[in-house]
């Protein structure tokens, strides 16, 4: 009977270890999600703030001595 119980103790210690491993995985790529989002929408949202006012300005001065 003890033999038993230290068996499936063992077997769900296996269990146990490679549910861990999955989920660092999981937690690793959930990461690697999360910063790869915030380099392609974030940062160009940033680069925005700076780009469209210059823009702007610059569109202004070459149109400004037309009128």
């Amino acid at each position: 009977m003890e033999e038993k119980i230290l068996q499936k103790l063992e077997e769900q210690d296996v269990k146990i270890n490679a549910i861990y491993k999955s989920v660092e995985q999981i937690r690793k790529i959930f990461l690697a999600t999360a910063i790869a989002s915030v380099v392609t929408f974030i940062l160009p949202l940033i680069g925005l703030i700076f780009i469209i006012p210059w823009f702007l300005h610059v569109m202004g001065d070459a149109y400004s001595g037309l009128l």
